[in-house]
């Protein structure tokens, strides 16, 4: 099945504010993380929702497998 494509507009909108949904992007596939506990509000540690993550996993204290554990529900266009 293939992914719809959201712009970086819509992939902003659910950020844990503006909309129930809470998304990121990672390498041009945006993940749902809705229902972590990590992502509550919006926010895990210093990131956001609603933005492609990609540069700021080096940061991270995981790898991006992380991110497996999430539904895909659509593409960065």
């Amino acid at each position: 099945m293939e992914l719809p494509v959201y712009t970086k507009n819509q992939l902003a909108l659910r950020n844990g504010q503006d909309k129930p949904e809470i998304w990121v992007c990672y390498k041009g596939v945006i993940y749902d993380v809705t229902e972590s506990r990590l992502w509550k509000k919006g926010m895990h540690y210093e990131h956001w929702a609603g933005q492609d993550l990609t540069d700021e996993l080096s940061e991270a204290p995981h790898t991006e497998t992380v991110f497996f554990k999430f539904e895909a529900v659509g593409k960065l266009g």
